[in-house]
């Protein structure tokens, strides 16, 4: 199973990578560089003396067709390696299930214009669905290749308390990227020239809604690392394992540098690359969450090492007690 753990963590960081450029499609207006044609780019398969736009625009719906065919494997390679009921192979179902929404919401925004310069309602709107339904298949892609390695599953009757806990954390980290996907539309929509103006643009009584849902962000990200710190440090005194409690500092190291990218975003007046940055920050503290999730609440089983992993170091010993 170990092939199959490396080939799904590798799913997991593809799609991370496929969400970065997703975000410069955004960042730079290039969403209606194919015009509204889904799938063919301008009525084309391959668009002849292509602009910049469609170029960028193009290389996403080509990594994205491939993050498609990359989690359709796992799905598959999972229904063949992993018996049924395994939580693995329910996992991967899931992000097949998700991959295949993102598609249709990635068709949609194309279809019904909310690209390039479309400021209306719907768009934002839209643009959080898309951000949630982005959370939730990476999150889905993380479990498959965390539980592909040991049994994995959560007990979430064990620990009431840290599962409800847990839950808060990971609806605020959910609330909290949406409200960060429709701040960074109307940074691409109604870019400042300084942090003054943009305060000004957000509380003019004149102010379009997504400049008004623009301010929540950075209250909404402060509160949930806070929220964040508080339900990492509850979950290493409830299960003080070693798992849980690495994933407890990673999780508490993420959301530290996501607060600072956060802030630069805002002083430097969110430039591409440090859009990129605080989305790729902000997808890892998720990523983080889930998996600490899952090993603070995992049945009993779970915590014990997988047989196939503890048997390189049993080797080990009884090579060393036939040299003495």
């Amino acid at each position: 199973m170990r092939a199959f753990t490396r080939f799904a963590w590798a799913v997991l960081a593809y799609n991370l990578g496929v969400v970065a450029w997703g975000a410069f499609v955004r960042a730079t207006g290039s969403g209606a560089g194919c015009g509204r044609h889904w799938p063919l780019c301008n009525g084309e398969v391959v668009p002849r003396a292509p602009a910049v736009a469609t170029l960028i625009e193009l290389a996403h719906r080509i990594t994205s067709g491939l993050s498609l065919a990359l989690v359709v494997a796992l799905a598959i390679w999972a229904a063949r390696a992993l018996p049924r009921g395994h939580a693995a192979r329910s996992a991967s179902l899931w992000a097949l299930a998700l991959v295949v929404t993102e598609a249709l919401v990635g068709a949609g925004l194309v279809l019904f214009g909310w690209v390039a310069k479309d400021a209306s309602f719907a768009r934002g709107w839209v643009m959080g669905v898309h951000l949630a339904n982005t959370f939730l298949l990476l999150g889905a892609l993380a479990l498959t290749a965390d539980w592909s390695s040991r049994p994995g599953g959560v007990a979430l009757g064990r620990r009431p308390a840290l599962a409800g806990l847990l839950g808060l954390a990971v609806t605020l980290v959910l609330l909290t990227g949406v409200t960060g996907a429709i701040a960074a539309l109307g940074d691409t929509l109604f870019p400042a020239t300084s942090f003054g103006a943009g305060l000004r643009q957000e509380l003019a009584t004149e102010a379009h809604v997504l400049l008004r849902l623009r301010v929540l962000h950075p209250f909404a990200a402060v509160a949930t690392a806070f929220v964040l710190v508080c339900v990492a440090r509850a979950a290493i005194r409830r299960r003080p394992e070693e798992r849980v409690r690495r994933a407890a500092r990673g999780l508490v190291g993420l959301v530290a540098l996501e607060l600072v990218a956060g802030l630069s975003n805002l002083g430097l007046l969110a430039p591409v690359w440090l859009q990129l940055v605080h989305l790729l920050l902000a997808d890892l503290v998720w990523i983080s969450l889930v998996l600490l999730a899952a090993r603070a609440l995992a049945p009993p089983e779970a915590s014990a090492v997988a047989p196939e992993h503890a048997m390189p170091s049993v080797e080990v010993a009884a090579a060393r007690l036939r040299g003495s």
